[in-house]
């Protein structure tokens, strides 16, 4: 029996799933498809032998199906992998990484259609408040060279080195199951997706673990199919709510005003921006619920919950 078992997380992906089983398939890892009522589920069946499905009713959310997915499986080591990521190696190395001293969890090397290493995704550093200040008021879309950016982005990683970083991302990350236990799985109270794989990381680093990039292990990814899916207003809430609950989590509450000011301040801008653009008040209006959770956060602190 295989040490090891893979994840994949599913939302309206059928296009693109038959590709990654393929590929993991190979490795001889257990695999269990947790799939968040895909409007595609038909197109999924029936799924290759050996490979199990969790078949939510409703979308649960990454977090959610991440975790129910680990609770499946038994083995030591687990792969979570996007389905729109395809396996080019084994997946010895992320093992091998995972085995170093006081390590809890390994990402290897994503590469674009192209063979390009997808720097500024596949490992990034943890987020600051400046950074996300920045983020939200768009000044590292404008200015991407900044150094806040830069060094947020983890853009002078070597993709071609080994090394200890401090956010592999979530769509190809291996992690001891021991240490998945000991923190209780991924935190089910973000929006759908952004973020939750962000604060396991820092859980993770928080209580001393140490997390590895090895460029040994290969999966070529697409990105961002489901999340095109919604419509963008929907996506910027689920992003920014996701954003704010981890500051509030992770932040000093100064800190976490001021990414709060930043949002709302962001949030005004954009909408004044696009309705002159469009000649229409829509964008305006659109951008009140995100404007009203962000400004509730700004004077009355984050209430928690899940985001939804």
């Amino acid at each position: 029996m295989s040490e090891i078992g893979v994840v994949i997380v599913t939302h309206n992906s059928g296009k693109y799933l038959g590709a990654c089983l393929e590929a993991a398939m190979r490795t001889r890892a257990e695999i269990v498809v947790v799939d968040n009522a895909s409007k595609d589920v038909d197109s999924l069946l029936p799924l290759p032998p050996g490979v199990r499905l969790i078949n939510n009713p409703v979308n649960r959310g990454f977090a959610a199906a991440a975790n129910q997915g680990f609770a499946a499986l038994t083995t030591p080591y687990v792969l979570l992998l996007n389905p729109d990521a395809v396996l080019e190696t084994t997946l010895e190395p992320l093992r091998q990484a995972c085995n170093l001293p006081g390590a809890a969890a390994a990402g290897g090397k994503l590469v674009d259609v192209q063979g390009g290493p997808q720097l500024g995704f596949m490992v990034r550093r943890l987020p600051t408040a400046t950074t996300l200040i920045l983020e939200s008021l768009f000044v590292n879309a404008i200015w991407p060279g900044n150094p806040v950016n830069r060094r947020y982005r983890a853009l002078d990683l070597d993709p071609d080195s080994p090394a200890p970083v401090e956010q592999p991302a979530g769509a190809f990350l291996m992690v001891r199951r021991a240490v998945w236990e000991e923190l209780g799985g991924f935190d089910e109270c973000y929006a759908l997706l952004w973020f939750e794989d962000v604060d396991f990381c820092r859980r993770l680093l928080d209580r001393g673990y140490s997390l590895h990039y090895t460029p040994l292990a290969v999966a070529k990814h697409t990105g961002a199919h489901s999340i095109l899916g919604l419509p963008l207003e929907i996506r910027r809430h689920y992003w920014y709510a996701s954003l704010l609950r981890y500051s509030a989590k992770h932040f000093p509450p100064l800190s976490f005003r001021a990414v709060c000011l930043a949002v709302v301040t962001g949030s005004v801008l954009r909408g004044i921006a696009e309705s002159l653009l469009r000649r229409s008040l829509r964008p305006l209006a659109d951008s009140v619920r995100l404007e009203r959770l962000a400004g509730r956060s700004l004077l009355f602190g984050w209430r928690g919950g899940a985001v939804r």
